[in-house]
């Protein structure tokens, strides 16, 4: 089992654990290739945790068919990697201190160290792309790599403000998180040789998930134990970043919402005033005791349900039940 891993995502991965585990082994070895000043770095950002849900959904994909075994395992690690230097990009800008309960790059390194860094993460990762050979992939990861950028962009310039709030949020999280497990789904059927409407299909199934995910850890900012996130529960309200709990909120109760109140006074003092606590407390406690929540996993749910439904055009084998399980498993982390 590779470290991280529970006993349920264990077993989901089982069809392709063989596979992971050399995905690992490469990945792991990316200090050994690089300047030395490096290595503290790569090996730090390698074994922070994470469960590699997309190098496994990469893996998965290729799986539906016969194919050439090498070219899936160096997309799942172009797909981490990309991954991890997007996560480090994010921490930065954020000011995040903490990253799964460990110091973020920024905290230890500082930010131009990060940035820089995050930089060489997506470098290579797109060497590991090239290595391919196929143009189409090559096409997507790079399209991928603007949709992640464009993403943050669109929560940076729209942040405390809460005009056309949910179509910017189903682009933006669309962008930042869904375009990547896309881009997982589809390169590993590309790769391994499935027809076109079966690529069409696990290309949904990412976008599928993708979107069910990032709703979850919305949630999570909001439900969740701060040890646990390793980040004060209500940080995307405090940066001004609207999720679904938050929007619902907006549009349910137009007056006298706390939210508006938080923006308002943003505006007044160019961000200059002190946080007035009482607002985000108020929020948070609307968002908890009304019936918020239960649409929030609703939303989900149809999207796990959207996700499972995508797969129906792929032959049955093992790699097809793991998806499906996977499905089922980010809905379960929603509760």
């Amino acid at each position: 089992m590779l470290a991280g891993l529970d006993q349920r995502t264990a077993s989901i991965y089982a069809p392709i654990q063989p596979k992971l585990a050399r995905v690992e082994e490469h990945l792991r070895s990316l200090p050994q290739t690089s300047l030395p000043d490096l290595e503290p770095l790569l090996s730090y950002v390698l074994t922070s945790g994470g469960k590699r849900i997309r190098p496994a959904i990469t893996l998965l994909a290729a799986d539906c068919y016969p194919h050439d075994q090498e070219k899936p395992l160096i997309m799942a690690g172009a797909v981490e990697l990309l991954h991890l230097a997007t996560l480090i990009h994010d921490d930065m800008v954020d000011n995040s201190d903490l990253r799964r309960g460990k110091p973020t790059v920024t905290k230890l390194w500082g930010k131009d160290v990060a940035v820089l860094f995050g930089d060489y993460l997506f470098a290579t990762s797109a060497t590991f792309v090239c290595d391919t050979g196929n143009v189409r992939v090559i096409r997507r990861f790079a399209e991928t790599i603007m949709e992640l950028a464009s993403g943050e962009l669109l929560e940076i310039f729209h942040a405390f403000d809460s005009q056309d709030a949910r179509r910017l949020y189903q682009e933006r999280i669309y962008r930042k998180t869904a375009s990547l497990f896309c881009t997982a789904a589809e390169t590993g059927a590309v790769l391994g040789g499935a027809p076109e409407p079966q690529v069409k299909a696990l290309r949904d199934y990412g976008y599928q998930i993708g979107m069910a995910f990032q709703m979850v850890d919305d949630l999570l900012d909001v439900l969740g134990d701060p040890a646990e996130l390793g980040k004060p529960v209500g940080s995307d309200l405090r940066q001004g970043v609207l999720t679904l709990p938050s929007i619902l909120l907006l549009e349910r109760y137009p007056e006298n919402n706390p939210i508006q109140a938080m923006f308002r006074q943003r505006k007044q003092n160019d961000g200059d005033a002190p946080e007035n606590p009482a607002n985000l407390e108020r929020a948070l406690e609307i968002i908890n005791n009304s019936g918020i929540l239960p649409d929030c996993y609703a939303q989900i749910r149809e999207c796990c349900r959207n996700a499972s439904q995508s797969l129906e055009l792929l032959p049955d084998c093992p790699a097809r039940r793991s998806l499906r399980d996977l499905a089922d498993y980010v809905w379960e982390r929603s509760r």
